[in-house]
């Protein structure tokens, strides 16, 4: 029996829900397994499991392949995108976002299980648009339909909060070094050796931590 199997040659061709239920099952006991190399196919080319055990080898070996090469292309941020024939844009202003977003994205950006739900909160449905700058639609919680956006999409605005985390990280660690006094009195390194903490201990931290989120 012949498949026709249609590969994504792009992130955009994959949906956030497809790359959610595969990272479910992309942990360490499955890695490398051919199990995972199935659960691939069937996930990301839309081929019923049971089928996939007719195709060869030596094109599985490719597809999987192919699909790792995809993995691996570099994400901006898509200010705009359009899902089932109506425009989401990226909340325009993110200082002026509510305590409520804020909590429900701090909540939701680190779990892939919920990443539709932080998604929903930075992408919305744009009402008014003129050129290049646009408004959109007031928060919903309940919005699931971000399952369903380009993978690129969310990659690229996760990339985004990476990156300005590890800015906002370089600044403060900047701003530590130059306003934290050299020379210590005596009455300060005696509050600091009670609570267990160090400047230098602090600062070497800091510097740990930075290039684990640049990456």
């Amino acid at each position: 029996m012949k498949l026709n199997i249609i590969v994504p040659d792009k992130l955009s061709e994959i949906t956030l829900d497809q790359y959610q239920r595969f990272t479910k099952l992309n942990t360490k006991e499955n890695e490398g397994s051919s199990f995972l190399l199935h659960k691939m196919i069937e996930i990301f080319c839309n081929v019923d499991l049971k089928d996939i055990a007719t195709i060869k080898y030596t094109d599985v070996q490719k597809i999987t392949l192919h699909l790792n090469k995809v993995f691996d292309t570099k994400t901006d941020l898509i200010p705009t995108f359009v899902l089932k024939g109506k425009e989401y844009g990226f909340i325009p202003q993110l200082d002026e976002m509510s305590f409520g977003e804020y909590i429900d994205l701090d909540n939701y950006l680190g779990d892939w299980d919920n990443m539709h739900k932080a998604m929903s909160v930075l992408y919305r449905l744009v009402k008014f648009k003129k050129e290049n700058k646009y408004q959109i639609e007031d928060y919903n919680k309940s919005n699931d339909i971000m399952k369903e956006m380009p993978l690129d999409v969310a990659l690229g605005a996760m990339v985004f909060f990476y990156h300005l985390n590890s800015e906002l990280l370089q600044i403060t660690m900047n701003f530590l070094s130059k306003e934290i006094p050299k020379e210590l009195t005596y009455q300060q390194k005696q509050i600091l050796e009670q609570s267990g903490v160090g400047i230098n201990q602090s600062m070497d931290l800091l510097k740990g931590m930075l290039p684990s989120l640049m990456k």
